[in-house]
C-alpha cells in the first residue's frame, strides 16, 4: 500500500502529536472525495451527521445568530460554486469506503511511527469529517477534541492555528465550554500574530493537535477539505473529565481545573465512561441521539437541527 500522508520529516519527529506542521498527501485526486460521490454520501448520512449553514459568517460567530441557507444538502452540493454555504458531513467513517480511506491514511502515519497499524499506534475512535464550503466562506474560531490530519483537496484555503498553552489566548473554562456547549469562540484581532498561518493548496495538509483553536477561510474557488481525526487513550479520558466538570458546574457544583485533584478527577473519569457504555447502543438511533445530546449538553445541542430544512435536513425536528 502506498504511502496518502506524507508525513517522513523532521517536524513530523520532533512535533507530532504536541504541536501543528505541515504535511503532503495523495488524496486530492481519490474519486470518494469528489462532489459526485460526495453528492452521493450526502443521500446516505442521517440528518444530524449533515450541518450547514451560510459561509459568509464571522471568525468570532455568535452561534445564536448563525445565518442560514435557504438550501437542502444536495441543492448545496450542486450550486457549491454560488450557494455562499459552509457544509460538513459528520463521521463518514459509517460507509466503509471511507472508513478504509481514512485508515489507510492513518496507517501511513503508524508506519511512520514504527508501528505495524493504527491500533498498534494507539489511534482509535478514528472517525472523518468532510468539507465542502463555497468561495470566500468562514470557519469560525474554535478548537476539537481529538488529533486531527486536516488535508485539503480542491480549492486553497487560509488555516489559522493557536498554541493551546498560551492562556492568553484560551483558558481551562474556554476549552471546557468550547467541547461541551458549543465549539465556536470570541477571536481577538490581537491573537493575529501569534499563529502560524497556513495557506493550503490541493495536495497539502496540516496536522492540528488536539484543543489547538483555529479559524478557517476558503479562497476565490469552493473547497473540498477533509479532516482525518482519531482519539488516544489520554485525550479520551480527558475529555470525559471536561464533560463530568461541565455537568457537574451546570448543577451547582463548582469543579478545580483538570489536574488540580486526581483521586477526584479519576473519580469523574469513571463514571462518565461508565455512562458512555451504558447508552452506546441507543447511539444507534437518529432520534436517540438527539435526545441524549439535549439531556447531557442541553437542547441548544441539536443546533444543527433549527428550521429544518435550512439548518439541514428538512424532516427534523426544529430545537
Amino acid at each position: 500500500m502506498s504511502s496518502l500522508l506524507h508525513v517522513q520529516n523532521q517536524e513530523f519527529q520532533s512535533h507530532f502529536p504536541l504541536r501543528p506542521f505541515r504535511i503532503s498527501h495523495d488524496l486530492a485526486g481519490d474519486p470518494r472525495l469528489t462532489l459526485p460521490a460526495i453528492l452521493e454520501l450526502v443521500g446516505k448520512l442521517p440528518g444530524d451527521r449533515i450541518e450547514y449553514n451560510s459561509g459568509k459568517v464571522g471568525i468570532s460567530q455568535d452561534p445564536s445568530t448563525t445565518p442560514l441557507v435557504d438550501l437542502t444538502p444536495d441543492e448545496v452540493i450542486a450550486r457549491i460554486e454560488t450557494a455562499g454555504a459552509w457544509m460538513v458531513l459528520k463521521r463518514i467513517e459509517v460507509e466503509p469506503a471511507y472508513r478504509d480511506l481514512l485508515e489507510d491514511a492513518l496507517t501511513s502515519v503508524a508506519k511512520a511511527r514504527g508501528h505495524k497499524s493504527v491500533s498498534d499506534a494507539g489511534f482509535s475512535d478514528i472517525q472523518g469529517f468532510l468539507f465542502v464550503s463555497s468561495p470566500n466562506s468562514t470557519t469560525p474560531f474554535h478548537l476539537d477534541g481529538e488529533d486531527n490530519f486536516f488535508v485539503q483537496i480542491h480549492g486553497d484555503k487560509q488555516f489559522n492555528v493557536y498554541d493551546n498553552e498560551d492562556r492568553a489566548i484560551l483558558s481551562e473554562d474556554l476549552i471546557e465550554h468550547s467541547l461541551t456547549r458549543h465549539r465556536n469562540m470570541t477571536f481577538d484581532p490581537a491573537f493575529e500574530n501569534r499563529g502560524m498561518h497556513n495557506s493550503l493548496k490541493p495536495g497539502e495538509g496540516l496536522f492540528v493537535p488536539y484543543l489547538w483553536p483555529h479559524y478557517v477561510q476558503t479562497k476565490e474557488s469552493y473547497s473540498i477539505s477533509l479532516a482525518i481525526t482519531w482519539k488516544s487513550r489520554a485525550v479520551k479520558r480527558r475529555n470525559s473529565l471536561y464533560l463530568a466538570n461541565s455537568l457537574l458546574r451546570r448543577r451547582g457544583f463548582p469543579q478545580a481545573a483538570p489536574g488540580m485533584h486526581r483521586v477526584w478527577d479519576e473519580t469523574k473519569i469513571l463514571a462518565v465512561q461508565m455512562g458512555a457504555l451504558a447508552v452506546e447502543p441507543l447511539r444507534k438511533s437518529e432520534w436517540l441521539r438527539k435526545s441524549i445530546r439535549a439531556l447531557v449538553l442541553g437542547k441548544r445541542a441539536n443546533y444543527y437541527y433549527r428550521n429544518g430544512k435550512a439548518a439541514g435536513t428538512a424532516k427534523a425536528e426544529a430545537s
